[in-house]
């Protein structure tokens, strides 16, 4: 079983009150089909994801803006570093940093579980 982040889902009603502009690809972890759930006061969109944490393997990892390996690249991951994937496509792992960014495409190879906490 993966790990999940920690993140609470919001409460209360939830709708849009005002227009509302979407952020440039590469920021935050929203796309038109789906958004981190993080965003869900913020954002609307179909699906809201809780992210799985996964970790970046032993190399450094460009962060890339689509799932190409000739993409721009958004940033570069540290190899160790965390990583909240928000949805698998083929050889492509789409997530982010952070609830705040920035957000991109991995490789799936790049990425591996995080080592299991031990039991207390």
């Amino acid at each position: 079983m993966s790990d999940v982040a920690k993140y609470g889902i919001p409460t209360g009603v939830l709708g849009l009150k005002a227009p509302t502009v979407h952020p440039g690809e590469g920021s935050l972890p929203i796309r038109g089909d789906l958004a981190h759930i993080a965003l869900a006061d913020r954002y609307l969109v179909a699906h809201y994801v809780e992210p799985q944490i996964r970790v970046i393997g032993a190399t450094e990892t460009p962060l890339l803006l689509k799932a190409s390996t000739d993409s721009e690249t958004v940033a570069t991951l540290a190899a160790g570093s965390s990583f909240e994937a928000l949805d698998f496509s083929g050889e492509w792992c789409w997530g982010c940093v952070g609830a705040d960014g920035p957000t991109g495409y991995v490789p799936i190879t790049a990425l591996s579980a995080p080592a299991s906490a031990p039991a207390s």
